[in-house]
């Protein structure tokens, strides 16, 4: 883990940055330590194999005609 002050970090943050992304950095304000913690948004997606919920999967038009009826059959009930 490398500690630098907000002072070095200001004026290198490119550097730190890129430090970033394979050890932790520690950004020391007073008696307040801030990290830096990278994530990466996109990792790869596994490939899903299909599997027994693809055969009751539905189509959108379905489901809107389902949907429908549930409303008609509900509002119906309570009129």
């Amino acid at each position: 883990m490398t500690v630098v002050s907000t002072k070095e970090f200001n004026t290198n943050q490119d550097k730190y940055f890129d430090m970033a992304l394979n050890e932790d950095i520690c950004i020391k304000k007073g008696n307040s330590m801030f990290h830096l913690i990278y994530e990466n948004q996109y990792p790869e997606q596994p490939i899903l194999k299909p599997d027994a919920d693809l055969r009751n999967a539905i189509t959108a038009d379905e489901l809107i005609k389902r949907i429908h009826a549930d409303k008609r059959r509900n509002f119906a009930s309570r009129i």
